[in-house]
């Protein structure tokens, strides 16, 4: 059978996996048995303790939301990343009209300490445009897949953006100041005949108006033969890594030119392609280590020092499949579509279909904790897979110190998980919950029988309204849940 690479992401790829290997062993979701390990119901209420830790519950409260209200949505305007700066000061979006969107968070009020700073529109700039590749006859869409951060070594912000084909370097300066009294061209920038120059004059800089730049310093293009799905940056701030769905390939920030290929799982003969590479990810402090995952349900760990290229991997990790809970959409759920290094780098999390699982390091065999994140789907399964939600790409977050884990869901629910505290709670974006400050109440899903008063229906749940992509500030709790065309940030509540 042959498999057509020209189709928009990853999703579609599984989908002629699923009928291409149907007879492979795949792995999937189980709940792992041991005294660290838990497994969370869905649809539980409470409060989470958030980046800070400590015993009080962190209360929720609506921040702001981007965005237009209209229901007609552009396709363009959907937007397909959020990510914060590593200071928290800058957060950015990308859309799939190629646009990328930067908020930068306003100084506290003195006069309302209890209130964050609200995020405001920084800078907007177009990062790729719509291109067509005429030797494949392959459309190459403008949507941005993900953006990351570098971190600040200036005044300036560097930033790298990729749709499926082409990295974008980009650089966000800011500009208060102007030169003024040119020798050789007039204030309006027209070249001054040199005969009427007779005076010698030095320029001066006059303010003027606070001026945000973006102007892209590299453009790495042609190196990916299929749709790139991750990049990441190392902690040496030297190199970064992307990845497609058969290759992972090794970049120089300041070399565009070329890049070292580090993963290939190509074979030979395309009809013997069993998985696809679905995310990864450095780790945040070791530079010659980094994870990749897989449409299989496993992590593979690489050591770049170990080789050249990474064909062999220093660590699997995988979980036991129970015969139990095996089914014709096993392999599609346990494809894992996120996976995430703590801040620490002692742990790493994976998000499949269903669930939210912590990777220990040191213990391959099986996570050390799991968490449903939507279980009550479980028998939705065919539907969903009739409607091609099963094939949605459902990205997680760590809080600032590793305690909470955030993950999306549908009807515009998204879930935290506390793992020191064992409490989890399932919370709404909603413009019905957007009064300034305003708590947001826990929300539950009712799965049969009688239906409590503030519980939603399970057959009630909005498929098209989803959370595909979060993002936690790295030093406070305040939260950016992306619902389609709209962003909302979330903060604690400050008494």
């Amino acid at each position: 059978m042959c498999l057509n690479f020209s189709l928009n992401g990853s999703n579609h790829l599984l989908l002629s996996l699923t009928s291409m290997v149907h007879n492979a062993s795949f792995k999937t979701d189980v709940c792992p048995v041991g005294a660290r390990n838990c497994s969370r119901s869905c649809g539980s209420s409470g409060a989470v303790t958030g980046a800070g830790g400590g015993n009080s519950d962190v209360q929720w409260c609506f921040s702001q939301v981007k965005g237009a209200i209209d229901d007609d949505v552009a396709e363009a305007d959907i937007i397909s990343t959020v990510e914060f700066n590593h200071s928290g000061e800058l957060l950015a979006t990308g859309d799939k009209g190629g646009r990328v969107v930067i908020f930068q968070q306003e100084p506290e009020s003195k006069n309302q300490p209890q209130c964050r700073g609200e995020y405001n529109v920084y800078s907007t700039f177009q990062s790729h445009e719509p291109e067509f590749d005429y030797l494949k006859s392959l459309e190459i869409e403008e949507k941005i897949n993900k953006i990351r951060w570098l971190p600040q070594k200036n005044a300036a912000q560097f930033l790298l953006s990729t749709n499926d084909k082409t990295i974008k370097l980009w650089k966000i300066s800011e500009r208060d100041k102007r030169p003024e009294g040119y020798n050789l061209k007039e204030e309006d920038g027209r070249y001054r005949d040199l005969n009427t120059v007779t005076t010698l004059r030095v320029p001066v800089f006059k303010p003027m108006d606070l001026m945000v730049e973006a102007s892209p310093r590299r453009v790495f293009s042609n190196a990916h033969t299929y749709h790139i799905n991750s990049i990441s940056v190392n902690s040496d701030c030297e190199t970064y890594l992307s990845a497609d769905d058969l290759r992972i390939n090794l970049w120089n920030l300041e070399i565009n030119d070329r890049s070292f290929n580090i993963v290939d799982i190509k074979p030979a003969n395309m009809e013997e392609l069993t998985e696809v590479i679905t995310a990864a990810e450095f780790h945040p402090n070791q530079c010659n280590t980094f994870v990749y995952s897989s449409s299989k349900g496993t992590i593979r760990l690489c050591d770049m020092r170990a080789s050249a290229l990474c064909d062999k991997h220093a660590k699997q990790f995988e979980e036991p499949e129970d015969p139990n809970n095996r089914s014709f959409f096993s392999e599609i759920i346990s494809s894992i579509s996120d996976v995430k290094f703590s801040h620490s780098g002692r742990y790493m999390m994976t998000r499949d279909y269903l669930s939210v699982k912590i990777w220990d390091l040191n213990m391959e065999s099986r996570p050390v904790e799991t968490y449903q994140v939507h279980e009550y789907l479980r028998s939705k399964l065919c539907s969903l897979y009739e409607n091609d939600c099963i094939f949605d790409k459902f990205e997680c977050c760590w809080n600032g110190n590793d305690s909470v884990v955030m993950t999306g869901s549908y009807n515009n629910f998204f879930r935290m998980f506390d793992r020191g505290y064992r409490q989890d709670v399932t919370l709404e974006a909603s413009r019905e919950n957007s009064k300034p400050r305003s708590v947001l109440k826990p929300r539950k899903v009712s799965t049969g029988g009688k239906r409590k008063k503030d519980e939603i229906s399970v057959d009630s749940l909005d498929f098209n309204k989803k959370i595909l992509h979060t993002a936690w500030h790295p030093l406070d709790n305040i939260i950016a849940v992306a619902t389609t065309n709209n962003l909302y940030i979330f903060q604690e509540k400050l008494n």
